[in-house]
């Protein structure tokens, strides 16, 4: 079967059903030249996945209709007779918009009586073998800006095109050659005089006050980066007690043969290490006399992994440990529970693993979830998994090894349905052995809750009930195992997320909630923090600290909360963000910086339909963008970068200018289907986070209270470019470095224009460019060259083994 989606308009004149909003498509459906009997006769039906729900379709030929979460059915109308080599267009009206080719679903399945279903192969995802990146042949080319960049006229988003690139890129200026490497950048470096440290053969560790394997996995990366050996050559002393010292601070200098590393702690010493690690490589084992003194701006600085969504190996998770060393990020947060999948194993539950682990063509939901997401019919399909307990240990370890705290969530009382349908799988089977007491022991709902549930990713029962003493007694199970997981791995469990999002209207017409409401004189919205209340004890008297999503944890009664809070703020920066934050800190808990317009990194990196991602937030973060960022001064923002419309706003800061705890970068993963994808939406952003987590940068701006902040309105634009010329400068060093541990970061496309000479640049210096003309071979670009007609340009690495998507620089 043919399949092809083209996505017409999204700015329509109307919208079917009084929608606020929509965007139109079509779904041309080309039958096989031989058709069988029942497909003819439409006894079959078309299963696909559209994030947002299609709000009416229009055939002579099908019918569409959704079913739960972002799961929709076609099926031929009565009496129809398809076709051989027939086309029938399905005309779509669907809520919200499509501003990429690459934000529809793959894997449209077909299913027929009691045949297997198959995905239809026009819907699979092909890899581009140039790029290494995920296609999606089946939508059709983007090219209509007037229709399709904008959902309306007060929306100034325009595609990044290559000239419009070319000015972008220019506008930042040149990078400069570096003398220090190091990312994140030290607050102090000096370069004294002298001979430099010769590190070819080999150092002598000496250590005081730390053992060895307090270091191990940092004195590995100073391997890996030039020093064959610590027991010949010359000293290397790390002294760890420092009581002036930080945390996470350290002194280094490397002068007069020798090397002297102080910290206060061994998390100290391994900064140290990484720093040192990164220029020894720079400077290929030849250290020139080196002085750092240094300490982080914040002392939480996390990365938000989702494997729940869509499940990403362990090897990807141990990789990313990895680099997150070297960038001295020390939070990992890793969502391991959603709606679509339950991904860590639990020993008295193993439905939430062997159901709740994967997603397949299975109605009744016994052995797998439905399909979400473009996940297919199949169980073995690649975005579906788990991670054993021997894994999640083997994870901890080398989390523990490189300084690391995981923070494991599994997403409650929202956000759950994979643990509801499979503890419903649990029950079933319970039942079925005739064990009712076990069976109903651990469920998650009420049979006779008639409550209309409605949540945001549109599925009708993906809602713990929060009033029924069986959540808690399988929360608690949950949370035993997950305790006793990291104390195998000698590692205790210090940190918990419950997620805490809420669904509208929930609880209203439950039975056991009637009774807890008059009991409590608690409305139905209040039962959401009557919840996280409770589980917030519950783990205050194990010892644990309790995380949560902003929006939940602001409804609950500080006085009832534990001393140690931790809460994601994750509002949009222009409007909610700067005064939740004043609002959280000020109740004495971490406000760890979560804004999804600058930290959230499954959105695009630019505003063009060939960029993939969730647009939500924000149409394009980049590397420069998030190096902009001002994490302790959020209103202050708005002077140097513009709202999700490329509009400038005015944002006022609190009247209290708020102490924070930290910042955390996420990656939901609902479109990132592959490890591959994981490093291409995380690097290079990453490393601008990590510059800015640890690293305060002097023109950032102080925020005063009650003050007002707009695009321009403070001078900070040169001295911005001036760091950014010098952060750039080292990015060709890091990227090399990614490309050697595996890491498949991001090519952004040239930026180029045609005016009788083809010009070009790239957003990061060091950037190989390739230009052909007129389809014939590729060249290395240099230097300005005439032509007389369009070119083709694309960056690669500087092996030549990957390449960018392909741009067009059109002569006017």
């Amino acid at each position: 079967m043919g399949v092809r989606l083209t996505i017409v308009d999204n700015r329509p004149p109307t919208c079917p059903q009084q929608a606020s909003g929509c965007f139109l498509s079509h779904l041309d459906l080309t039958m096989p030249r031989t058709v069988p009997s029942d497909i003819a006769a439409g006894r079959f039906k078309l299963y696909f996945s559209s994030v947002s729900p299609v709000i009416e379709g229009v055939s002579n030929a099908f019918e569409v209709r959704h079913l739960n979460g972002d799961l929709h059915v076609i099926e031929p109308r009565a009496d129809v007779h398809l076709a051989g080599g027939a086309t029938y267009r399905l005309q779509l009206w669907t809520g919200g918009h499509f501003f990429s080719a690459y934000y529809p679903m793959p894997n449209m399945f077909v299913a027929s009586g009691t045949l297997q279903a198959r995905v239809i192969d026009a819907t699979k995802p092909r890899i581009d073998p140039a790029s290494g990146m995920e296609l999606l042949p089946f939508v059709a080319p983007m090219t209509d800006e007037q229709r399709l960049a904008t959902a309306g006229p007060n929306d100034d988003t325009r595609w990044l095109t290559a000239d419009r690139a070319f000015d972008l890129y220019a506008s930042r200026g040149a990078a400069t050659s570096p003398d220090i490497a190091i990312i994140p950048t030290p607050i102090f470096v000096s370069r004294p005089g002298g001979q430099p440290v010769d590190l070819r053969g080999g150092v002598t560790l000496r250590l005081a006050g730390l053992q060895r394997s307090d270091v191990a996995a940092a004195l590995d990366r100073l391997s890996d980066d030039g020093v064959p050996s610590f027991e010949r050559g010359p000293d290397l002393r790390i002294r760890v007690g420092a009581a002036d010292l930080k945390a996470d601070a350290y002194r280094l200098r490397a002068a007069d043969g020798a090397i002297q590393i102080e910290a206060a702690t061994p998390a100290g010493a391994a900064n140290a290490l990484q720093s040192l690690a990164q220029q020894v490589a720079f400077e290929k084992g030849m250290l020139r006399p080196l002085v750092i003194d240094d300490e982080s701006r914040l002392p939480f600085r996390g990365l938000h992994l989702d494997l729940a969504r869509n499940f990403h190996s362990k090897g990807q998770v141990l990789k990313l440990i990895d680099r997150m060393a070297v960038y001295k990020l020390n939070k990992l947060h890793l969502h391991l529970g959603d709606d679509e999948g339950w991904r860590l194993q639990i020993g008295r539950f193993p439905e939430l693993t062997e159901v709740g682990g994967f997603r397949c063509f299975d109605p009744a939901e016994d052995r797998c979830l439905l399909p979400q997401l473009g996940s297919g019919p199949d169980r073995d399909a690649a975005v579906n998994g788990f991670l054993t307990q021997a894994d999640y240990r083997e994870i901890l370890q080398a989390a523990k090894a490189r300084h690391i705290e995981v923070i494991p969530s599994f997403d409650m009382p929202g956000h759950s349905r994979a643990a509801i349908r499979s503890m419903e799988a649990r029950y079933r089977r319970l039942m079925r052995m005739g064990q009712r007491a076990e069976a109903e022991r651990f469920r998650l709902v009420e049979p006779a809750d008639r409550t209309k549930y409605s949540s945001v990713q549109h599925y009708s029962d993906n809602t713990l009930n929060v009033c029924l003493e069986s959540t808690y007694r399988f929360l608690d199970e949950v949370i035993d195992d997950v305790v006793a997981m990291h104390a195998a791995a000698g590692t205790p469990l210090k940190t918990y997320h419950i997620g805490a999002d809420e669904t509208a209207g929930a609880w209203t017409n439950s039975p056991a909630c009637k009774k807890v409401m008059a009991a409590t004189r608690r409305t139905a919205p209040q039962l959401g923090a009557m919840f996280i209340e409770k589980v917030s004890a519950s783990l205050a008297r194990r010892g644990i600290a309790v995380g949560g999503w902003s929006d939940g944890m602001g409804h609950v009664d500080p006085a009832k909360m534990p001393a140690k809070v931790q809460s994601n703020i994750w509002s949009d920066l222009f409007t909610a963000a700067p005064a939740e934050t004043a609002d959280h800190a000020g109740r004495g808990w971490d406000a760890v910086i979560s804004v999804p317009t600058v930290l959230y990194f499954d959105v695009p990196y630019a505003p063009h339909p060939l960029e993939r991602g969730y647009d939500w937030p924000t149409r394009g973060t980049d590397t420069f963008k998030v190096f902009s960022f001002m994490p302790e001064s959020l209103a202050a923002n708005a002077a140097v970068m513009k709202n999700s419309r490329n509009q400038a706003v005015t944002v006022t800061a609190p009247a209290v200018i708020p102490r924070i705890a930290g910042m955390q970068a996420q990656l939901w993963s609902e479109t990132v289907r592959s490890d591959a994808l994981v490093d291409q939406m995380l690097f290079p952003r990453l490393l601008a986070f990590a510059e800015r987590a640890w690293h305060r940068a002097p023109w950032e701006v102080v925020s005063k209270p009650g003050a007002t902040y707009g695009y321009g309105d403070k001078d900070v634009g040169a001295a911005l470019r001036q760091d950014w010329a010098a952060f750039a400068g080292k990015l060709p060093f890091h990227l090399a470095q990614l490309s050697v541990a595996g890491i498949q970061y991001r090519l952004a496309p040239p930026g180029a224009r045609v005016t009788g000479m083809l010009e070009a640049n790239s957003e990061l210096p060091g950037t190989p460019i390739e230009y052909r003309v007129h389809g014939g071979q590729w060249q290395t670009y240099l230097r300005p060259i005439p032509v007389s007609s369009s070119v083709q340009l694309r960056t690669t690495t500087p092996l030549g083994d990957r390449s960018s998507r392909i741009v067009e620089a059109v002569r006017p």
